[in-house]
């Protein structure tokens, strides 16, 4: 259940840097867009709208947006308008190619600003752990990463794929086992997702869910031994819990048109049901308890979500307040997310020791701890 380190290495976060698109909209707009072209229907208008209103969201980016649309956006030329019932949009092929064209600058720009808040140069690096659930190609954004950053030849790489929201956590768990088997190690961390490469149309009410709440975004992190001093804290540990009976709750897939995800109703109700059975003796092995805590750095699925943790833990709106903006200014990044919430705790000096939490499918809870 709990992942230590035998060797007393010290494992330091020294960095954390972000990206998004550059351009964004806002829900409403949204709203209209899949109420037009995603789906058939105009009788269907305000179910839609009702339901990217619930999101939490007041503005995403996204990689295909040429510019900040305004008051309306009915077209685009990525998403045409459907035509039929059966229409599914864009071939799961010119999803993934547009990724691999868009993909690499965003990872490039958030790890730059990594490596500049850890005042770590490029030829430093040793190790690189890239996270993506969005779009493969190789030679991938690993690569991509050492020739536009200038790491060397010599790097050392992990890709962890397709696991969803959590998936930073499983990236720092990469990088604190490589750092507690080579002390001198400097692992750049980089996660990225394009989620609005994968829109789905018809009027599939999980997916309609998907379609109000994902974004596009970028964040990475340098992590490195006991010779470097942490801005951001020390990892201390991380657990992992698979919530009994749960495997249908959340899923993942590869389909002809796109990634499709599936966000079952039940999700938020397991969440209150088994979270405290696992985080407290979780907290325990680490001399902490829920009232110890700082920092819930809780991954803003969606805002049921978070009000599920809030709800189970007995936290305060206050405690839950930074994981709602990101989600309120950003939307939900999938795996980038987590470090855009380390990252506003960094600037507000929110106090540790911090706690980041996240589900992905399964179900699946990742936490790590922060000192």
């Amino acid at each position: 259940m709990v992942n230590r380190r035998s060797n007393g290495v010290t494992v330091s976060l020294r960095g954390i840097g972000t990206s998004v698109p550059r351009h964004s909209v806002e829900t409403p707009v949204s709203a209209e867009f899949a109420a037009h072209s995603l789906c058939i229907g105009n009788s269907f208008d305000r179910k839609i709208k009702a339901l990217y209103r619930r999101s939490g969201i007041e503005r995403r980016g996204s990689v295909l947006l040429d510019e900040d649309p305004g008051p309306e956006l009915r077209e685009h030329a990525f998403y045409p308008a459907a035509e039929s019932e059966q229409d599914r949009g864009p071939s799961t092929k010119v999803r993934n190619d547009r990724f691999a064209t868009e993909a690499p600058r965003l990872a490039r720009e958030s790890a730059s600003r990594a490596l500049a808040a850890a005042d770590a140069r490029p030829d430093e690096i040793t190790h690189l752990v890239t996270v993506c659930c969005t779009g493969f190609f190789a030679p991938g954004i690993d690569i991509s990463l050492i020739d536009d950053l200038g790491l060397p030849a010599t790097t050392q790489r992990i890709q962890i794929g397709f696991m969803g929201c959590h998936a930073a956590i499983n990236g720092l768990r990469a990088a604190e086992g490589l750092v507690a088997a080579n002390p001198g190690a400097n692992v750049l961390m980089v996660c990225v997702e394009l989620c609005s490469l994968h829109l789905q149309y018809g009027m599939d009410a999980d997916r309609i869910v998907s379609n109000s709440l994902f974004a596009d975004g970028s964040s990475a992190a340098v992590i490195s031994g006991e010779t470097a001093s942490g801005n951001y804290g020390e990892l201390v540990a991380t657990g992992s819990y698979l919530m009994p009976e749960s495997r249908d709750a959340m899923t993942w897939r590869i389909a002809d048109h796109g990634f499709e995800m599936t966000l079952s109703a039940i999700v938020p109700n397991l969440i209150e049901q088994h979270l405290v059975s696992f985080l407290d003796p979780w907290l325990s092995e680490q001399g902490e308890s829920i009232e110890s805590i700082g920092g819930w750095a809780v991954h803003p699925g969606g805002p049921r979500i978070v009000s599920a943790v809030q709800a189970a833990l007995g936290l305060t709106d206050h405690d839950l307040q930074i994981p709602r903006d990101v989600l309120k200014q950003r939307g939900n990044m999938s795996s980038a997310t987590m470090l855009f919430i380390l990252n506003e705790f960094q600037q507000s000096s929110q106090p540790k020791p911090w706690l980041l939490m996240g589900f992905g499918p399964g179900l699946e809870l990742e936490v790590a701890l922060v000192r």
